[in-house]
This record gives structure tokens, sequence and C-alpha cells, in this order.
């Protein structure tokens, strides 16, 4: 419980950006909503200050616990880089989790840089063809949620309301990097390596 008081979750909670009022039943859409989180919080990696897109979702997978516990309840976990056949191309998803209470898929895309619309148009066709090849007629449609390194939130809202299937738009923070104005003054690894040497 001190975890999230710690990490705002109340502030956090259901703040992604969606067009879940519009792209789902009113029976699910509010449910939908709290779902999310805006910023996501990774405080649980340990990653260096440069990245890419493969080490953050390494890093994801290696603390998954942690990563569906900051996801939030209901949460189960289908797997990374996930196949999916859409006509003659072999596509990957991110990654693909279910979410119980909510009875749905929700294909999770992760962006390190800042949102581009493409981001969107991938997600969506990902959505599409999960709610053609996985979901079954009990399942609520699927969700779609990109997590994005930075987004301009008024280029967020106009991205979703464009999109037909239900998509989310998150920012995620990493705590554990320190600040680029506050990375420069510190030595690299190859300086502290010299001056152990020395």
């Amino acid at each position: 419980m001190s975890n999230f008081i710690k990490s705002g979750l109340f502030h956090r909670q259901g703040k992604a950006i969606t067009n879940f009022a519009s792209a789902l039943p009113e029976s699910t859409s509010d449910l939908a909503q709290q779902i999310t989180k805006d910023p996501y919080q990774f405080n649980f990696l340990s990653i260096g200050k440069k990245y890419d897109e493969k080490q953050l979702k390494d890093a994801l997978i290696d603390n998954i616990e942690r990563f569906l516990l900051e996801l939030g309840d209901g949460f189960a976990y289908l797997g990374r880089e996930k196949r999916i056949q859409i006509g003659e191309e072999e596509r990957f998803m991110d990654m693909l989790f279910y979410i119980l209470n909510l009875r749905c898929y929700v294909v999770v895309e992760i962006k390190v840089d800042k949102l581009e619309s493409e981001n969107l148009g991938q997600l969506g066709l990902y959505v599409t063809a999960v709610n053609h090849q996985l979901k079954k007629e009990w399942d609520n449609p699927t969700i779609g949620l990109l997590i994005v390194g930075e987004k301009d939130d008024i280029v967020a809202k106009y991205a979703v309301e464009m999109m037909k299937p239900p998509i989310g738009i998150a920012e995620y923070h990493l705590t554990g990097v320190l600040p680029k104005e506050l990375q420069s003054d510190l030595p690299s690894i190859e300086e502290i390596e010299r001056g152990i040497k020395r």
C-alpha cells in the first residue's frame, strides 16, 4: 500500500489519454479507463542512461512480476514478441496480456522515443488482428495500450480520436535514470574504471 502512495497512484490511475468512451461499450469503457495509468512508473528497473527499445523490454520482462504490479490487478501476461499472421506478413506484437476482470486482450506496444502517429497505426492493426484471430465470442473487444517515453497531450488526444479500435496512450518514467542535466556531471563507467586501476 505504501508503494502505491509513494508512486502517486491516485494521481496516475485512469489518466491515460484514450478513446475508450467512444470505442467501447458503455458497460466496459469506465472500467477500461481505470486500468490505465499515466505515467507508468518503471522505477524498479536499473538500466543505463542510454538504452534502446529492446533493452527496455528485456528489463521489463526480467522484472515481469513488478511490471504486472505496475500495470494493475487482473493483468495476465501471455508473452512478448507474440507472432501474429496478417495477410502474407508475419508480425510481432511487443507484449500481449489478458485482463481477467475486463475479459479482454490487451496489446501493449512500448516506444522509448516521443509519440509518433505511425505508432498508433501499427497498434491499431495489431488490436484488429487480435480481435479477428484470438478473441472469442465471450471476450470483450481488444484494447491497445501505447506506452511512450514522451508525448504531447494534444497530439495524443487527436491521435486516439481518429482511431476506431480502443487505444490508450501513456508515458513511462524511469526514476532510476538521472535527468540529462545531471548525467554530464557524473563520471562515466570507463572513467571510474580508469580511476580504480590507478
